[in-house]
């Protein structure tokens, strides 16, 4: 089903340099905020206590943290979970100090300040070193994924279409942790599993986007290799439209429906949609134009038969 047909191919390529150097600049911007803001860990990396409470009637966010303030916790992270009822409370590791005391501490801070006395739902504890080897299982599962994609790649296209996948998938991993880093959200397990999941997602849609450029080049052999890119990306744009459409409904749903635990989750995949659909035709296939990609880099290579130029008897 094509729910766009085009007269003419959208001329994408025409664009191709200024895409390229917004590219750059969003790199550039998540990278330095990386690397002087670092990132909001939650606790799965960084350890501490996890408590969920549900109170009898709408909890005071800010009684709740003034209170727990008062009682040593100040850096403690207070939100509601599934509705206004239910409040989540994430405190760091404290040296020295039982986890048993901690919720004992927390649970009276809390009831000081609420009408009614409150439920204690579920404690969960991290330990540091589970926390920091989790940082980097979760770093070496990124790693891995992309050094796989890449032999995919290298062994599937030619090294300029090669270059321009690999290119697309760094850039989307990075801006999506930029992402997290400039505006401060939380990183914990389940946004790594997003990243995953955009790297599977970014690395399909450029596939199909690569496979269609074949196609046209064997089909329109007297255009142009920009005039070729353009057919190819119009081509797809029913399918790369309809696929978004239906993952981001999904995303959007378990955003808004899914709770306070999912939320890092739909957002990063949903950014991350946006970007990889955006890297798949501005930085892939514009890196591979740039870089000097022809029709013969995607032509089938004839083989000679042994003995065809001979004469015959």
């Amino acid at each position: 089903m094509r729910l766009f047909v085009y007269k003419h191919a959208l001329g994408f390529m025409r664009f191709k340099w200024p895409a390229l150097i917004f590219s750059v600049v969003l790199v550039l911007a998540s990278l330095v905020s990386l690397f002087t803001k670092g990132m909001n860990f939650g606790l799965d990396f960084t350890g501490g206590t996890v408590i969920e409470v549900a109170f009898q009637q709408q909890a005071d966010l800010t009684k709740v943290r003034n209170s727990l303030a008062a009682s040593g916790f100040a850096d403690a992270q207070v939100q509601y979970f599934g509705n206004s009822q239910e409040v989540m409370i994430r405190i760091s590791p404290r040296p020295g100090v039982e986890q048993k005391t901690i919720g004992e501490q927390i649970l009276a801070s809390i009831n000081a300040v609420a009408e009614t006395p409150v439920t204690v739902r579920k404690v969960d504890v991290v330990g540091s070193a589970v926390g920091e080897e989790l940082k980097e299982d979760g770093f070496l599962a990124v790693l891995m994924a992309l050094v796989g994609i890449m032999i995919y790649v290298a062994a599937r296209f030619e090294w300029r279409f090669s270059v321009g996948a690999v290119a697309s998938l760094v850039h989307d991993v990075i801006i999506t942790l930029g992402l997290f880093s400039i505006t401060g959200m939380e990183f914990d397990l389940t946004v790594l599993a997003a990243i995953l999941a955009l790297i599977g997602y970014s690395i399909n849609d450029t596939i199909v986007v690569f496979d269609r450029i074949r196609e046209m080049f064997r089909k329109m052999r007297d255009a142009t290799v920009d005039e070729t890119v353009d057919e190819a990306i119009t081509s797809t744009l029913s399918r790369t439209t309809m696929t978004s459409f239906t993952t981001a409904l999904t995303l959007i749903v378990l955003f808004f429906m899914g709770g306070a635990m999912i939320h890092g989750f739909a957002t990063a995949l949903l950014f991350g949609i946006a970007i990889g659909t955006y890297s798949s035709v501005f930085v892939a296939s514009a890196l591979a134009v740039i870089l000097g990609a022809t029709r013969d880099d995607l032509m089938p290579t004839v083989v000679e038969k042994e003995g065809a130029d001979s004469a015959p008897l």
